[in-house]
């Protein structure tokens, strides 16, 4: 007795625990557990790294090196021993630092700087897909949700009439086949209810599943408010930033090719222990220091070729920059043309609701009396379900059109 006691108890907890989920979890969720999003989060780590091994690269190098030789000569035959001391042994440490101008320092950190402000941009867009496709499923989900409620309470309407029309005919007001034609439509609705539950738990699995969440429990969602967002005065477009970043990493090429072309010097030292044991081999300690410049000369003129090449890259990118921006400003242009055409059959529904409603309460009075006829007191509530579904399947096309609007017009 007192397990199942206890069982009660716990299954009344996990009822009153559920409660309804909102847009934001289902987003917090798809960017959780999105792969591509942590491939650029760890990519624009990897860049960190790979601009702090290009910084090493810049530091003295220090190597140390410890060699033992010995030449022999077998019955005169062997190395020269003028060239190689008979042998040598040697301990040294060396020292190797590249000078380099602050230009090239510079554009060398420049490129690893708009790598990262590229993957940054990709992220933040990879980021706003998901938020997008999570909505656009959750509007419909909950579009689902919507229609049911309004539908069961349809089918609440209708077992009440039900119950009034059943005295009516068996007091032969109404005949009996116009009541079952009523039962008809009472079963038609309670199938339509079963049918958009179902579809509901499918809307709501795939919401899940875009999400990344295995879970196909029977949850609520928090009804969707979406809020037009006015961009106009607010920084460009993050799609056309794309195009800017990729322009100034093409810029930046011509600055590194430049940078192969300069002069290059390198600072060369060691010490240690060099000794061939021919005389006072204790006294072999030392150490040295030098330099070495690289003058690159003729390489058959490939750095005009290579700015020539990069040239075209920013005409090509030019090129794909306009047509983006001529496509994203009919895209709003469409977008703002459907959102008014929406606004419109809102209205025409509206109306229609209300010389529907008046209708469904006169019927409903004159049946009590005998003065309607069955059929159009069905006919009469199959238009208003109509309407109301039109209605609640334009509001859903409402919030999708917003929803495209805001992806394309917000940085956020």
């Amino acid at each position: 007795m007192k397990k199942k006691f206890f069982l009660i108890i716990v299954l009344i907890g996990l009822k009153s625990f559920s409660q309804e989920k909102d847009l934001l979890f289902y987003m917090d969720n798809a960017k959780a557990n999105s792969p591509l999003v942590t491939d650029l989060s760890n990519q624009i780590k990897s860049n960190s790294l790979d601009s702090l091994l290009n910084k090493a690269v810049y530091k003295p190098q220090v190597n140390g090196n410890l060699n033992a030789n010995f030449f022999p000569s077998i019955n005169g035959f062997g190395y020269d021993s003028a060239v190689t001391n008979s042998q040598t042994i040697t301990g040294l440490v060396g020292v190797n630092k590249r000078i380099i101008g602050k230009n090239q320092i510079n554009s060398q950190f420049e490129s690893f700087k708009l790598i990262k402000d590229a993957l940054v941009l990709n992220k933040k867009i990879a980021i706003k897909d998901l938020n997008r496709i999570v909505a656009s499923q959750y509007i419909t989900a909950s579009g689902s949700a919507e229609q049911i409620e309004y539908n069961k309470k349809m089918s609440s309407l209708l077992k009440e009439e039900a119950v009034i029309l059943k005295k009516l005919t068996q007091n032969s007001i109404y005949k009996q086949t116009d009541y079952l034609i009523f039962l008809s439509s009472l079963k038609q609705q309670e199938l339509l209810v079963l049918q958009l539950k179902q579809q509901y738990q499918n809307d709501l699995g795939l919401l899940n599943y875009i999400a990344g969440i295995t879970d196909t429990t029977y949850v609520k969602l928090k009804r969707p408010e979406f809020l037009l967002i006015d961009n106009s005065s607010k920084n460009k477009s993050i799609f056309l930033k794309q195009f800017e970043v990729d322009s100034l990493k093409i810029l930046n090429q011509n600055k590194l090719i430049n940078n192969r072309y300069k002069p290059a010097l390198n600072l060369l030292s060691d010490a240690g222990y060099l000794s061939s044991f021919y005389s006072e081999g204790y006294k072999n300690f030392g150490f040295s220091i030098g330099l070495g410049l690289s003058i690159p000369i003729y390489d058959g003129n490939q750095r005009d070729l290579l700015h020539q090449k990069n040239q075209v890259a920013l005409s090509t990118n030019l090129a794909y920059k306009n047509n983006f921006n001529r496509q994203y400003i009919q895209q709003l242009l469409l977008l703002n043309q459907k959102l008014e055409q929406t606004n419109q059959i809102e209205k025409q529904l509206q109306s229609q609701l209300q010389v529907t409603d008046a209708l469904i309460e006169a019927d409903k009075k004159l049946l009590l009396t005998g003065d309607a006829q069955i059929t159009d007191f069905v006919i009469a509530i199959g238009n208003i379900i109509t309407i109301n579904n039109s209605i609640s399947q334009n509001k859903v096309t409402k919030l999708q059109i917003i929803n495209d609007l805001n992806y394309w017009s917000s940085n956020n």
